[in-house]
């Protein structure tokens, strides 16, 4: 399957533990939510015959890593549209949901993208090239107390007010463009020492917000629920604690909370998944020495009730 494809795109992380999870079954319907390089995708291939395999992506990068296989669709949607395009290709529900959140290797590795903090590049970061909202967009028009949202929930930087004020005191002269003059403009907030892991703070808050990261996981979420049917695994490898967090309650509660709701008689209710993974699934030292980006991942798998 797919020998001919480009393994630097990216490299999948827990690629067995995460499709073993799945406990896939020969003529079962799978979805992979995060195509991206295929790896995931093509694992799940291999281990059936008759089953049926669906596959989500925005990123239009990410097409040409398709090889043709009748078992395989891939739909090129944010993976929020979850039901509405299953039940539009007529699956009313599936046997197995996989999602590796995040930026592919490919998104960090192509300068022009402005993912990462190594280049200096055009300030862009949208996962999805045809949608308007860019980081250029946010840095240069949003009020300066939404700037301080951002960096506040979704970097949990510090600085984030002082830095917010100082990115609309500079950007009144000239526009904030390109990645190097956002380094250039917030350098003083930058901890000695810890500058690198300032900076990748400040880059994926502003990810976050471009791309709408976290309503789409809680749409996913939600939608995963109408979708699988009773028994059917869910799979979900993060690599920050907001996204883990966010997991880590739905599958414990029901909620977004993580507060478990009871009835007069004091017995749980509202539950809709059952943890397969008391603990996150990291992965080995080996996997980390092999792809260092996988460092900070965690797996968590959970069965529908």
């Amino acid at each position: 399957m797919w020998e001919d494809q480009d393994v630097t795109y990216h490299s999948p992380v827990l690629l067995k533990e995460a499709v073993d999870g799945l406990q896939i079954h020969e003529d079962g319907i799978y979805v992979d939510v995060t195509f991206g390089g295929g790896g995931h995708s093509a694992e799940i291939l291999n281990r059936f015959e008759k089953g049926r395999l669906i596959a989500f992506d925005q990123d239009q990068d990410a097409l040409a890593n398709v090889s043709a296989d009748p078992r395989m669709i891939l739909l090129p949607y944010n993976f929020k549209h979850l039901a509405e395009q299953l039940n539009a290709n007529n699956y009313t529900s599936v046997d197995g949901i996989l999602a590796d959140l995040g930026v592919s290797s490919h998104q960090f590795d192509v300068a022009g993208r402005g993912f990462s903090i190594r280049f200096n590049a055009e300030l862009d970061m949208r996962m999805n090239q045809s949608q308007q909202l860019s980081a250029k967009d946010i840095i240069n028009y949003y009020p300066e107390h939404e700037l301080v949202r951002v960096f506040q929930e979704y970097g949990e930087l510090p600085s984030s007010k002082r830095m917010a004020a100082e990115i609309v005191r500079v950007r009144q002269e000239n526009f904030i463009n390109t990645s190097d003059e956002l380094k250039k403009t917030v350098s003083r907030f930058a901890p000695r020492m810890k500058e690198n892991t300032f900076y990748a703070q400040l880059f994926q808050a502003l990810r976050i917000e471009v791309n709408d990261e976290l309503g789409a996981l809680k749409e996913l979420l939600l939608q995963a629920v109408q979708m699988l049917k009773k028994g059917g695994r869910l799979v979900v490898i993060s690599y920050h604690s907001l996204e883990d967090r966010l997991v880590k309650n739905f599958l414990n509660s029901g909620n977004f909370k993580g507060e478990i709701d009871k009835d007069f008689y004091g017995h749980p209710v509202g539950l809709v998944f059952k943890s397969i993974t008391r603990k996150p699934v990291v992965p080995s030292p080996e996997e980390v020495e092999l792809n260092p980006r996988s460092r900070s991942a965690k797996m968590r798998i959970a069965e529908r009730l």
